[in-house]
C-alpha cells in the first residue's frame, strides 16, 4: 500500500475526467496546523474515510501529505504534484526538503500491513506559522546588574513556529479524530509551555549580564534561548520548533520603574553642567514663585531673600564646584590631544640616561604631583604651572 508519482501527462486537462477520485486539501487558514483532505468527483467535494485504489491526491508546495489506514501513517510525500493511490506497492515515501531526518519516526510509526480498510489523507503545513500571540501573565524577576537590583517586568509581543518533523506533529502534536487543527485549537497547551520558556529564557539573559532594557531589541537572542529551552518538548517530541520572538512592548511594575528613575536621575547627576543647571533652574524658579506669591511680592521676597541666605553657602559652593569640575573637563580636553603630538614628536629616552629624559626649554614639573607638563596646566590634576 503506498503512492506513486503520477506522470506529468498524465494529469493535465480536467483531473476528475481521467481519474476516479481527487483528493485536494482543505482551504489552509494563516494558523491552519493540519487539515484532512477532501474527494473531488464529478458530483463535487465530500470527505470520505475510504481514499479508492487509483485516486490522485494533489498536494501542493509547503505542504506535507500524509497518508493513513486505520488511524496508521503508510506512506507520505514532503514534494508538490500529483500522486497516485497504488494499494499493491510498497511505500514510496517521498522526503523532500527533509531527506533522510523522517526515517526513524517512520520506523517507529508505520503500518504493518493488511487489507485497506479506512484510508485517509491529512495534510500538514510547514510554512512558518506567525502572528501567534503572547503576554506574561505575572511579572518576571530579572536581577540587572547595572541597576544592581532585582527588577520586575511584563512582555508582550508575538511568535512564530514551524513544523519540521510533521511525522512527529502528526503522531503526538495532533489531538486524536481531529480533522483540521489551527493555532487557536491548541494554544492554551502550547501557551502555558511556551510562557514558561520565555521566563527561563529572560532569567537567561539577565545570568548572561543583558541589560533590562535591552531585553525588546534581543529578539534573535530570546529566540535562540527559546528554542533551547523547547527544543526536548516540542521539537523532539512534537516536531514542532519556535522559529522568532518579537518583542512588541517591555512594561516594569511601579517598584522596578522608581529603581529605574533614581539611578538614571543618579547618573546625570554626575555631569557636574547638568548639576549646575540644576541649580540655575532651581534659583529661577524660586524667584518666580516668589513673583506670583498672593500674598504680596515684598514678603515674598523677604522670606526668599532669608532662605537664599540660609542656603546660599551651599548653593555657591555647589557651583563652584560645578565650575572647577567644568574647567578641568575642559582643560583635559584642550591639552590631551596637544600633550599626545608633544609626547609624539619627543626622542625616546637613551639607555644611558637609565630610560629618563631630562626636562625640556618650556616644561615644567607640578609641585603637587610631580607629573612633567607641557602646557599651562597639570595633564594629571590640573594645577595651574607655577608663574
Amino acid at each position: 500500500m503506498g503512492i506513486i508519482r503520477a506522470a506529468i501527462g498524465s494529469v493535465t486537462g480536467t483531473l476528475s475526467d481521467q481519474f476516479l477520485d481527487v483528493v485536494e486539501p482543505v482551504d489552509m487558514g494563516a494558523q491552519t496546523l493540519m487539515t484532512q483532505g477532501r474527494m473531488k468527483n464529478k458530483s463535487g467535494f465530500s470527505r470520505s474515510d475510504i481514499i479508492s485504489n487509483g485516486s490522485c491526491i494533489h498536494v501542493y508546495d509547503n505542504q506535507f501529505m500524509i497518508l493513513t489506514d486505520g488511524g496508521k501513517i503508510i506512506d507520505y510525500t514532503a514534494e508538490p504534484g500529483y500522486f497516485i493511490v497504488d494499494n499493491s506497492s510498497q511505500p514510496s515515501l517521498f522526503q523532500g526538503q527533509f531527506k533522510a531526518s523522517l526515517k526513524d519516526v517512520w520506523e517507529r510509526f508505520k503500518f504493518n500491513g493488511s487489507s485497506p480498510q479506512s484510508q485517509k489523507v491529512f495534510y500538514i503545513n510547514t510554512q512558518e506559522i506567525k502572528g501567534i500571540k503572547f503576554g506574561t501573565r505575572n511579572a518576571i524577576n530579572y536581577f540587572d546588574s547595572f541597576y544592581n537590583a532585582e527588577l520586575f517586568l511584563r512582555a508582550f509581543g508575538t511568535y512564530s513556529v514551524q513544523v519540521t518533523n510533521p511525522l512527529l506533529f502528526y503522531a503526538n502534536g495532533c489531538p486524536r479524530n481531529a480533522t483540521q487543527v489551527d493555532v487557536p485549537d491548541i494554544n492554551e497547551q502550547y501557551l502555558n509551555e511556551f510562557l514558561e520558556a520565555l521566563q527561563a529564557a529572560i532569567n537567561q539573559m539577565s545570568a548572561d549580564g543583558e541589560r533590562i532594557s535591552f531585553v525588546a531589541s534581543k529578539s534573535t537572542t530570546l529566540s535562540k534561548y527559546m528554542a533551547d529551552v523547547l527544543d526536548e518538548t516540542w521539537r523532539d517530541l512534537r516536531g514542532i520548533e519556535v522559529i522568532s520572538v518579537g518583542i512588541g512592548s517591555i512594561s516594569y511594575d511601579e517598584e522596578s520603574q522608581k529603581l529605574i528613575n533614581m539611578r538614571n536621575q543618579g547618573a546625570m547627576m554626575q555631569d557636574p553642567t547638568i548639576r549646575e543647571g540644576f541649580v540655575q533652574s532651581a534659583v529661577a524658579q524660586g524667584l518666580q514663585n516668589a513673583g506670583s506669591n498672593p500674598a504680596g511680592a515684598g514678603a515674598a521676597f523677604m522670606g526668599m531673600g532669608m532662605g537664599m541666605n540660609a542656603a546660599g553657602g551651599f548653593m555657591q559652593s555647589a557651583s563652584a564646584t560645578n565650575a572647577a569640575q567644568m574647567q578641568f573637563q575642559q582643560q583635559q580636553a584642550y591639552q590631551q590631544p596637544q600633550q599626545q603630538q608633544y609626547q609624539q614628536a619627543q626622542p625616546e629616552a637613551s639607555p644611558a640616561a637609565g630610560g629618563a629624559r631630562a626636562k625640556q626649554p618650556g616644561e615644567w614639573f607640578c609641585p603637587e604631583c610631580g607629573t612633567l607638563n607641557a602646557g599651562k596646566f597639570c595633564m594629571n590634576c590640573g594645577t595651574k604651572k607655577p608663574e
